[in-house]
């Protein structure tokens, strides 16, 4: 396993001092949420800050993964808008932000590019939002196919595809080799899709991106680890079991107030577990 940091929860940093503090304190790995200040495609000198990313990436010897969850880059008034589940034409954004996500992955060997569904409209029936989604996912597919990337679907709570009974499903309605999981283990928790050792060996085959953080039952909340419920060696020890050797990669996205505190602690709780090796076993208890 990979450990990793999301963006995210650096939002009070410059870039490339916080790529230097997650190299210092051990990450080889950086989840970087495309935002205002990472890498915007809006932003004047877009073509610049990608060539020197790249360029610190490579120095620090950090592997990323591209994330596409920013509140309110492509909508300032309607936090995560547009959805994917829109239709077409109200998508397009969300989609032409995911090709700028693909062009990163490409250019920086990212080991994928992370999306998940967005909300259902009110007004729209589970048959509607379904086909919509098959259509906008499809055209999503196709921009992965043309940048060589995969894409890790993350199930959210709050949002159309919000488990892994849904992202299944998804599945029977969008087949493509492309398609993989971006797997949030606390939101399995909160959620209650227990317990989590079965769910990771149930999609061990689709997993290639892992976000880690505390949380409580029944509430999404990404909390420090340790201020939750959650019991952690259990769950690398499954991900130990399926050989994962992806990004496992920290999500605090509010303590960005706190975040050089938050990093370190991070690291220091979850490191001797991402380290402890395992010896694979045929059969899952």
């Amino acid at each position: 396993m990979i450990l990793g940091y999301n963006t995210n929860g650096l939002a009070h940093h410059n870039p490339l001092a916080a790529l230097e503090l997650l190299a210092e304190t051990g990450y080889r790995c950086v989840g970087i949420t495309i935002d205002h200040q990472w890498l915007s495609p809006f932003a004047v000198d877009s073509l610049h800050q990608r060539r020197v990313i790249a360029k610190k990436l490579q120095a620090l010897k950090l592997s990323s993964v591209i994330e596409t969850g920013a509140r309110f880059l492509l909508d300032s008034r309607q936090k995560h808008a547009p959805s994917l589940v829109a239709p077409v034409e109200v998508a397009s954004p969300r989609i032409n932000l995911i090709e700028y996500a693909c062009q990163l992955a490409n250019e920086q060997a990212s080991h994928c590019v992370s999306i998940w569904s967005g909300p259902k409209p009110r007004d729209w029936d589970l048959q509607q939002a379904w086909d919509s989604l098959a259509i906008n996912l499809e055209r999503v597919l196709k921009l992965a196919d043309q940048y060589e990337v995969l894409i890790g679907f993350e199930p959210e709570p709050g949002m159309f595809v919000d488990t892994i009974a849904a992202y299944e499903r998804l599945r029977q309605w969008v087949e493509h080799p492309r398609l993989k999981l971006t797997m949030d283990i606390g939101h399995l928790f909160c959620q209650g899709e227990l317990p989590i050792g079965d769910y990771i060996h149930r999609c061990r085959e689709q997993i290639i991106n892992v976000h880690l953080e505390d949380m409580r039952p029944g509430v999404h909340e990404h909390l420090m680890f340790g201020d939750g419920a959650m019991h952690f060696p259990p769950i690398m020890e499954a991900l130990n079991r399926i050989e994962y050797d992806g990004p496992v990669v920290v999500e605090l996205s509010r303590h960005s107030h706190d975040a050089v505190n938050a990093v370190c602690k991070s690291f220091q709780f979850l490191s001797p577990l991402v380290n402890v090796s395992s010896t694979p076993q045929s059969d899952w208890s």
